[in-house]
């Protein structure tokens, strides 16, 4: 028996009846044949083989060939895949706005820059009144706020490296504060990528045209860039300062774990963009952290976190990845982690902040004095309505690009076909799965019709359950598939074997 995942015979879908024969058939297909845990570990068995292990380098010559490969392969062939390639190539297009009064000792900017053609990002560019010829840029990212760059501890995070004479610009994050809609969805990227373009491209060129910014302004130190997080601000920080060797200074917060991880600690797993297509077979989490070397790191997490990426599972296999990879380099020191423990949850409150600028001012400042206490800025927080910057009404969000992008593909010629059938097959990494092994779970006889439970072992790697309705007189067999679970196919098979038709009823995976 050979069972094909990319083809099957017949997809049906399936209503209920309340007949005896009914009752007798749905009893049959609710009966239990794999353990419960089965099916889940294997998902979790078959992921794992399958993201790439983090090597074991015995010179930094031997790494950094490793980690150069590795960051150009992310970036070709998972970040900028596609027409993400051609989005990547123009300056960044930047408009400048009003300047409102910040504190006594800056202001703010705003801005609005594209990130890919018609997906503006609001902004705001935090400037010390006072500036040196050469001063630090830092790049302030956020997660899952909705208040976005209006978020208050992000606002002071900003307002405190400005009062120390830093530029800091705040951006708006998809979905969030400003850009907060049905278009912004994050699991709407999924859309792009189904064109054979990047969804993730859309986050990744909002940081990196981010960077552009900072960069251009001419006080702007090169040889000082920092870029700051919490959650998926933290996963922001990770993709932008691992594979952008422009970031010199890096603080994710609460906003990674390795692959490994988050198929043990499924809190762990978030949206769309922190499991890219393809990533880990290019690069895990624990080599984007360990690509950071030599670079300052500050890995912050909280002990008690009650979203996900707790410091006790999240926090030492990254470690484990990254300590030898610094060693190397002779620059230990350069890795940091911090935990924090008060408040200890999901956070990037003042016991997180102020590591951060201790790290700022070990790195940044290292032969002057230089204060890590937080300023209290509380006096200075603004309204959503005074941070509000000038956006098009007509804003594109992942949907917008995707319909654009699927307007535009060609429709092939049926000679075409096969080439093409071929081609996905190798996008999608399909494969055939031999049936290796089919095991009798359970068996019985019911008016005439033969019942099994078969447990089928496919290519080693799956176990798939299914029941087999065998009537006395066969006119053929029909494979049905129920997304519903078996029990919702039991209407089909009672009109299957009243067509005097062998019925196999599976679930998928």
């Amino acid at each position: 028996m050979r069972v094909s995942f990319r083809l099957l015979s017949a997809v049906l879908l399936l209503a209920t009846s309340a007949s005896a024969d009914d009752a007798a058939i749905k009893a049959a297909l609710q009966r239990p044949i794999l353990d419960a845990n089965q099916p889940w570990q294997e998902v979790k068995d078959f992921c794992r083989s399958r993201v790439i292990p983090m090597p074991e380098p015995t010179s930094v010559a031997e790494w950094e060939k490793y980690a150069e490969h590795a960051r150009q392969a992310t970036l070709d062939n998972v970040v900028l895949r596609g027409e993400a390639a051609e989005w990547a190539k123009p300056p960044t297009t930047v408009e400048w706005l009003e300047t409102i009064e910040g504190g006594p000792e800056y202001v703010i900017k705003k801005l609005r820059f594209e990130a890919v053609p018609g997906l503006w990002i609001p902004a705001l560019l935090y400037e010390p009144k006072s500036l040196p010829d050469k001063t630090p840029v830092i790049l302030a990212v956020n997660g899952h706020d909705a208040n976005g760059k209006q978020a208050p501890y992000k606002q002071e995070r900003c307002i405190n490296v400005a009062k120390r004479g830093m530029i800091a610009l705040n951006l708006e994050w998809l979905n969030m504060g400003q850009l907060r809609g049905d278009d912004f969805s994050h699991y709407r990227m999924n859309q792009i990528d189904l064109c054979g373009t990047s969804g993730l491209a859309l986050f990744y060129l909002s940081m990196s045209r981010g960077i552009d910014i900072l960069l251009q302004h001419p006080h702007a130190d090169a040889e000082r860039v920092s870029v700051s997080g919490l959650s998926g601000g933290g996963w922001q920080t990770i993709i932008l300062s691992s594979l952008d060797p422009r970031v010199t200074l890096s603080n994710p917060v609460a906003g990674y774990s390795s692959f490994i991880t988050r198929g043990e600690v499924t809190s762990d797993l978030g949206d769309s963009e922190q499991t890219p297509v393809d990533l880990a077979l290019y690069a895990d989490y624990a080599q984007l952290t360990a690509i950071r070397a030599p670079r300052p790191t500050l890995l912050t997490y909280n002990d008690r976190d009650n979203c996900c990426f707790a410091a006790g599972h999240a926090l030492p296999p990254l470690l484990d990845a990254a300590r030898p990879i610094y060693q190397l380099y002779g620059k230990l020191e350069n890795l940091v982690a911090h935990i924090n423990h008060v408040p200890g949850n999901h956070n990037f409150e003042q016991d997180n902040r102020e590591a951060f600028y201790r790290m700022i001012g070990e790195h940044f400042y290292p032969d002057q004095p230089f204060n890590a206490r937080e300023l209290d800025v509380t006096a200075e927080i603004k309204t959503a309505d005074e941070l509000k910057v000038d956006i098009p009404a007509e804003n594109a969000g992942f949907h917008t690009v995707a319909k654009r992008l699927a307007a535009e593909l060609p429709l092939p010629s049926i000679a075409a076909i096969e080439p093409r059938r071929a081609r996905l097959a190798e996008v999608v990494h399909a494969r055939d799965y031999v049936v290796t092994d089919s095991k009798l779970a359970h068996t019985e006889e019911a008016n005439g019709v033969q019942v099994n439970s078969w447990k089928l072992e496919v290519g080693d790697v799956w176990t798939v359950p299914a029941v087999e309705f065998v009537p006395s007189s066969q006119q053929g067999t029909t494979l049905i598939v129920a997304d519903g679970g078996r029990a919702a196919a039991t209407a089909k098979v009672g009109e299957l074997l009243a067509a005097g038709q062998r019925g196999v009823a599976i679930d998928p995976v």
